[in-house]
């Protein structure tokens, strides 16, 4: 495997739509998904109306990589190997000695599936993406008022927690006005969109010059990628792609077979019937990469056209490209915003349009860094009795080493750069921090080095 990656060696270049081209403002859409779940438990599931009411720094519960243990009700950050760094009982933090009397110091009883990348189960639930993570917090919320008023020891809520999500999020709610999700964006875009900033615009019409062919490929159904990609992109959006995919179910998307998972062809936002195969660019709905893959080495008239995927979930667009698709992958990781190195004191000196220009506004956000949850990179490991802390990467942060090629905090990052600009990427042989650009998370420096940057 070569130690760099270019975007000029690749034939063809897709994109997830969510919080990858289309950026969401956190704050506001963390707050819209967590109401959006707690009507539907308070109005239709008869929960305690007091989870309608949220103080504002609660939402600093919510962190990636958390796994939900469904049946005892806590919240868990996994080492790499599977211990458990920190946890919670609702949102209530547990002490070191309560983690090592329920989950002891050994690998937690889930991490084989967990980390096979089976994301939900009867027994747990991981989260991973920022759709979801608002309702991490209301699971902990329940689980705090289950335990007020019942002393639950074993709770029975995730059934409805699950359909408070397909409440919200079905194909039908965007056109039917259904929950309280889809409405909200659609009368208030401005309020949850931020706008493609015009260097993306420019770099994707630069990629799309330089023979690239450009792929979208959203779980979103078709209705709602068309509402995102003319607010962030501008009515001509479907110039910029030659392939659109929505409704694509990934991961299934990735995984599934042409008989599992046939593309369809649309009219009206509607789906049509399936086709047997995939004959030229289009917009299409569901499908599967085999046949996407098979369009492309005609598009491209090579026989192993290099693709590279963008994504920002783990489990539904970076794992599964590389695991079944064997694709290049760009995970695209906000949380490098809260974490990341401090600029030297002479840089502040530089004019302001030279900066980054991720740098400006975007370190308002909620909820990069968790006061409750720490880094998502690293934590301590309390050692017993006397002994030292350790160390040691969370397996969130493994995974970004393992299965992206690089890791970028926005597309506008790396927007202004040539195409043929070089990355060093993720390797086993190479340092931990080796595939972060434009900078590694100040949580995976030696110390010294994180000092001497300040």
């Amino acid at each position: 495997m070569q130690q760099h990656f270019s975007l000029a060696d690749c034939d063809v270049v897709g994109f997830d739509l969510d919080h990858t081209l289309c950026r969401y403002h956190l704050p506001q859409s963390a707050r819209l998904i967590y109401d959006s779940f707690a009507q539907y438990l308070v109005t239709e599931k008869g929960y305690d109306e007091d989870l309608l009411i949220l103080a504002p720094d609660s939402l600093d519960f919510c962190c990636k990589g958390l796994v939900l243990d469904i049946e005892e009700g806590n919240f868990l950050k996994l080492a790499e190997d599977g211990t458990v760094l920190r946890a919670s009982h609702g949102t209530k933090s547990m002490t070191f000695e309560e983690i090592l009397e329920v989950y002891g110091r050994r690998e937690w009883k889930h991490f084989n599936t967990v980390s096979g990348m089976v994301s939900r189960t009867a027994k747990y639930y991981l989260y991973d993406n920022y759709f979801d993570l608002p309702g991490a917090l209301l699971c902990a919320r329940v689980v705090d008022s289950l335990d007020q008023h019942d002393g639950q020891k074993k709770y029975d809520f995730w059934k409805d927690m699950v359909a408070a999500i397909q409440h919200n999020y079905k194909i039908s709610a965007f056109k039917e006005d259904c929950g309280t999700y889809f409405p909200e964006v659609k009368n208030h875009p401005d309020k949850y969109l931020q706008r493609c900033p015009e260097s993306v615009k420019k770099w994707l019409k630069q990629l799309k010059n330089a023979g690239k062919i450009l792929l979208l490929i959203t779980s979103s159904h078709s209705d709602y990628c068309r509402l995102l990609c003319e607010h962030v992109l501008g009515n001509d959006f479907e110039e910029y792609f030659d392939i659109l995919i929505t409704n694509a179910l990934k991961p299934g998307f990735f995984s599934h077979t042409p008989n599992q998972r046939p593309f369809r062809t649309l009219e009206n936002d509607e789906e049509q019937e399936a086709l047997l195969s995939l004959d030229k660019p289009g917009w299409y709905s569901q499908g599967n990469a085999i046949q996407l893959v098979d369009l492309l080495k005609k598009m491209t008239g090579k026989l192993d056209p290099k693709v590279v995927y963008f994504g920002d979930s783990m489990h539904s667009d970076i794992f599964p490209a590389h695991h079944y698709s064997n694709w290049e992958t760009v995970f695209i990781l906000e949380e490098l915003l809260g974490d990341k190195v401090t600029v030297p004191a002479k840089a502040e000196s530089e004019p302001l349009e030279k900066k980054g220009k991720y740098e400006t506004d975007q370190l308002k956000a909620p909820y990069f860094v968790s006061k409750q949850w720490g880094s998502f990179f690293m934590d301590r490991i309390p050692g017993l009795e006397n002994a030292e802390e350790t160390l040691v990467r969370t397996w969130s942060c493994k995974c970004i080493s393992t299965y992206s090629t690089i890791a970028i905090p926005s597309l506008e990052t790396i927007a202004d750069l040539p195409l043929d600009y070089r990355f060093t990427r993720f390797s086993s042989n190479s340092s931990a921090t080796a595939g972060y650009y434009p900078s590694p998370p100040r949580a995976l420096l030696p110390n010294e080095e994180s000092v001497t940057m300040k």
